[in-house]
């Protein structure tokens, strides 16, 4: 994992101020055929950000403006990508928008842009739009206007994010709902996880596989062979927050595959498992041992262990395997509570190497 930096964080900006940026540029290029090397935008933060121009090109019918995105100290994927906009003059009246080379398209129902069209979120569209409207009135200009946003590394760079699983194909998606990218926030990857259930959802799909990372999706994946890549969904340490998005958009199953280390904590109802905000809690993993039948002695090891895997190991070892059935019922019994009923939950627990330790299931009503 990426290493927090130091000190105050930098904020970055979004693909979609980048977009925005870049647009009015291109299209203050065309209007006057001066190369611009800045771009002054409002964000919708409600604060105004100027954009360094990479490069911009101009001929009497178009004009194409780039800039490097900067994410800021944010461990983002399209962090240095080169954002470009190319504006032409339309025979059509109004404002045209469409995505290019790296910006993806929409394939699948459930995300806020209909299918078939470029991946440009909506506060994204209304920025460049509204941007380019204001560039137009300034210079009394009453001519159409297309505009293209392209990413050249686009494609390459949307391997690295969830655009596949969510049926957005061949590059990106130009997104930011205020313009600017907060360092290490959670609010993305929660959005991410809401898009994800929603694709998932009009896809048919009413039981949903919910996983802490890539390693345990892959688990998944072969314990439920019958169901669509999009009933997959890696909800990180957001447990809670996916149950109950899960509930909000009508899933009657939930299924939830990890391992040892974060579904002990799950199990006592801890649903915010990062290892820095909740630590294994070995007198616990104890307890439960010894309503497994395990005897002092080793208990007492349990206890003080290193890893929660570590406890997995001594368990299997011992043959001990109810524990890890008593683990999974109590993760079922702490999602139950934690979205007030109306939902199965299963409960798998893996190894490390997708060995499988336990199961449990209850339904709707049952806790």
């Amino acid at each position: 994992m990426q290493e927090v930096p130091k000190g105050k964080l930098r904020e970055g900006y979004t693909t979609g101020a980048c977009a925005t940026a870049t647009t009015k540029a291109a299209l203050t290029g065309l209007i006057t055929g001066e190369l611009q090397t800045e771009s002054t935008i409002y964000l919708p933060v409600k604060r105004f950000a100027t954009f360094h121009i990479e490069s911009c090109e101009i001929t009497a019918q178009m004009a194409t403006a780039c800039t490097i995105k900067d994410a800021g100290d944010d461990p983002d994927a399209t962090h240095r990508a080169l954002i470009c906009s190319t504006v032409s003059w339309s025979d059509e009246p109004g404002i045209a928008l469409d995505g290019g080379v790296g910006v993806g398209r929409v394939t699948k129902d459930g995300l806020p842009i209909p299918v078939g069209e470029a991946a440009i979120n909506p506060v994204p569209r209304k920025m460049i739009c509204e941007t380019a409207e204001g560039v137009l009135k300034e210079f009394g200009i009453m001519k159409g206007i297309k505009i293209v946003i392209s990413v050249p590394a686009g494609e390459e760079i949307a391997k690295k994010t969830l655009n596949g699983r969510l049926g957005i194909i061949g590059g990106i998606s130009i997104l930011g709902t205020r313009g600017i990218v907060v360092p290490f926030s959670t609010s993305a990857y929660k959005a991410s996880i809401i898009q994800a259930i929603s694709v998932a959802r009009a896809s048919g799909c009413e039981h949903i596989v919910i996983t802490t990372g890539g390693r345990s999706e892959k688990y998944a994946m072969k314990q439920f062979p019958e169901l669509p890549v999009e009933a997959f969904i890696e909800m990180g340490d957001f447990v809670g927050f996916t149950l109950k998005q899960c509930k909000k958009q009508g899933v009657r199953r939930v299924s939830m595959v990890g391992m040892m280390g974060k579904f002990s904590k799950v199990a006592m109802g801890i649903m915010m498992v990062h290892s820095k905000s909740a630590p294994v809690n070995f007198d616990f993993l104890g307890d439960v041992a010894s309503r497994a039948g395990a005897n002092a002695a080793l208990v007492e090891e349990i206890k003080n262990a290193n890893t929660a895997s570590q406890v997995g190991d001594m368990m299997t070892a011992q043959g001990y395997l109810s524990f890890f059935e008593q683990l999974s019922d109590n993760c079922c019994l702490a999602a139950l509570k934690e979205v007030d009923g109306g939902i199965d939950v299963d409960t798998t627990l893996y190894t490390l190497k997708g060995e499988f330790l336990g199961k449990a299931v209850r339904n709707s009503g049952s806790y």
